[in-house]
């Protein structure tokens, strides 16, 4: 008896930061990668080759049994209002219509790439090729894997697709765009701007500042709203006097690695009112601290007047949000405060590689009017690997002798002991994280209340500026005891208040303003981290763990090989990996 064939589809998010791939099979995911984690460029913004190789294997097919290829980019969206700002400057056009001939060829491209990448002739891709709006694919990557049957949804980034924000109403298994904000006015555009005067210029540099604001004072503030004014109806504008971006282009590439960079986007008007920019590397200034203390206050009053006006138009307390500014985790955790939403939910890679999801759930639900399938409740959607290839690793690394075989329950109590005696841990577990965010798969754990444990992961392993903070991973159920709000934060996307009576059993992840940027961990989401931060509590009475990326420097660790070599060039003391445990000499 003829059986129907599954319908699988490949999202990819291609050219542009963050490439990444994601495989669906009826729905459910197969597996979901960003191109970083293979090639090991961070922030990689060309094709995805290795993650869409590394999806078919996972699935078990060839490229040739793919229905549909859904890309997160449609050059054609939005074209009235493309050729009514290029008709307003024309003086610019030709460069204009140059960065789109050559942005419309490699999106054009992606399909032959496709083929490239699988090794087959062309004619032999036989999946129908869509082409989704960037923030459609955003609004769908976070509204269809959420929990919530209706919500008001937010996509809000720098831009894509000559909209930088778009807001939107879903229900069911579709949802309806409300309102966009066009190029060339931005909320991330304006984030990003005054973190390069600051000096934190490097694409990725936001949630730097974001860490760096709480030293500050709003000494700025009144400037910083004159730079970006509330509109009516939820909206907002730029004064563009203090931009280039309108006048110049948002000269947005990639290094021969694949790195992506931002020109400078503010304009001499904005040096003229703040100083000369800080030069990358320099001593940060009293001057810097109040310029990111201002931004953030400033990216927050609009935020929850965007939000106040969703929130009107929708009628919902359930809120989803996606794009690079719904990755400022600070104004999330505060929007649960200051606007009417109680109910939050962030796809676990907000930013563009989300996309690549979102396109693929967009065919699947609104193109093909598919149901939607279970939410996603964890982000452990990437490849995994077994005890027989990490003992191979560890025995090419020259270390099998010095691993000891256990059990899932032993390697537990081991690395809850190792944590409590104030020993820094290489966690290395399961199928590898969907999304920026180390949340248990990939993650170096400590003690977090140690004062110093800060200084030391910083000094031993993962040397990055003192002003930032480290997170804290928490049993779900206990997070109330800890911060001010229990609403679940499974992706690291909310920043909460620590409260004061156990604020010393989180020494180390309680940033100066008193707050953390936590991971709930369910039992059911994740049971084996579930179990290690409680076997951790049943040695300290405390149910949380200091985590931060398995990585030092470079994307966050991926193979078994990549874990054993940053274990052994950094001052990391033990590496839990797999069933295996290794613990350095005194």
């Amino acid at each position: 008896m003829e059986t129907d064939l599954p319908t699988y589809i490949l999202g990819i998010n291609a050219f542009h930061a963050d490439a990444a791939a994601v495989l669906l099979k009826d729905g459910e995911v197969v597996g979901a990668i960003a191109e970083e984690r293979l090639n090991r460029v961070k922030h990689y913004a060309g094709f995805p080759k290795m993650a869409i190789r590394k999806l078919l294997e996972m699935g078990g097919i060839t490229i040739e049994q793919v229905d549909h290829l859904a890309i997160g980019r449609d050059s054609k969206a939005n074209v009235a209002q493309k050729i009514g700002f290029s008709l307003k400057n024309l003086t610019r056009l030709p460069k204009l219509a140059r960065q789109r001939l050559e942005n419309r060829a490699n999106i054009k491209d992606i399909p032959e790439l496709v083929a490239q990448a699988c090794e087959i002739p062309r004619e032999r891709l036989g999946a129908k090729v869509h082409h989704i709006e960037h923030h459609l694919c955003h609004i769908a990557s976070t509204f269809l894997t959420s929990d919530f049957d209706k919500a008001a949804i937010l996509s809000i980034d720098g831009m894509g697709d000559f909209a930088s924000m778009v807001t939107a109403v879903g229900e069911g298994n579709r949802f309806k765009v409300l309102d966009r904000t066009y190029f060339p006015h931005s909320l991330g555009i304006f984030y990003t701007a005054i973190c390069q005067l600051i000096g934190y210029d490097r694409y990725g540099d936001e949630g730097k500042v974001m860490g760096l604001a709480p030293y500050g004072q709003p000494t700025y503030l009144e400037d910083m709203r004159d730079i970006v004014r509330l509109e009516d109806d939820g909206q907002f504008s730029l004064n563009l006097d203090y931009f280039i971006h309108h006048t110049e282009g948002v000269d947005y590439s990639a290094d021969e690695t694949g790195y992506p960079t931002v020109a400078r986007l503010y304009s001499d008007a904005l040096v003229e009112r703040f100083g000369p920019p800080r030069v990358r590397g320099g001593a940060v200034t009293e001057r810097d601290h109040d310029l990111a203390f201002s931004l953030q206050a400033r990216l927050e009053e609009v935020y929850f007047h965007i939000l106040r006006h969703l929130a009107r138009a929708t009628g919902t307390d359930a809120l989803c949000v996606a794009g690079g500014v719904a990755l400022n985790s600070v104004a999330n955790g505060k929007a649960l405060t200051y606007t009417p939403f109680k109910r939050f939910y962030a796809h676990p890679a907000a930013t563009d590689d989300g996309t690549a999801f979102g396109a693929a759930y967009f065919v699947h639900n609104l193109t093909l009017g598919n149901p939607r399938v279970a939410a996603l409740h964890h982000a452990y959607l990437g490849n995994e690997y077994d005890n027989d290839e990490i003992h191979a690793a560890l025995q090419r690394a020259g270390v099998a002798d010095q691993a000891v075989r256990l059990s899932d329950d032993e390697i537990d109590a081991h690395a809850a002991q190792r944590l409590a005696q104030g020993k820094v841990l290489g966690w290395f577990q399961g199928r590898m994280e969907w999304g920026p965010r180390a949340l248990g798969a990939r993650s170096i754990l400590a003690h977090p209340g140690y004062a110093g444990m800060k200084d030391i992961l910083n000094a031993r392993v993962k040397h990055r500026e003192p002003f930032r903070p480290f997170a804290p991973s928490i049993l779900e159920e206990r997070t109330g005891d800890y911060f001010d709000h229990d609403h679940p934060s499974p992706f690291m996307m909310l920043v909460y208040g620590t409260l004061p009576d156990n604020r010393e059993h989180l020494a180390a992840t309680d940033h100066v303003d008193h707050t953390g940027r936590l991971q709930t961990v369910s039992a059911t989401a994740n049971p084996r981290y579930h179990k290690v931060i409680s076997a951790f509590e049943r040695e300290t009475g405390i149910p949380v763990v200091l985590n931060t990326s398995f990585n030092e420097n470079e994307p966050i660790v991926c193979t078994p090989d990549e874990a054993i070599d940053c274990y052994l060039r950094t001052r990391m003391e033990c590496l839990a990996i797999g069933n295996f445990f290794l613990q350095k000499d005194e």
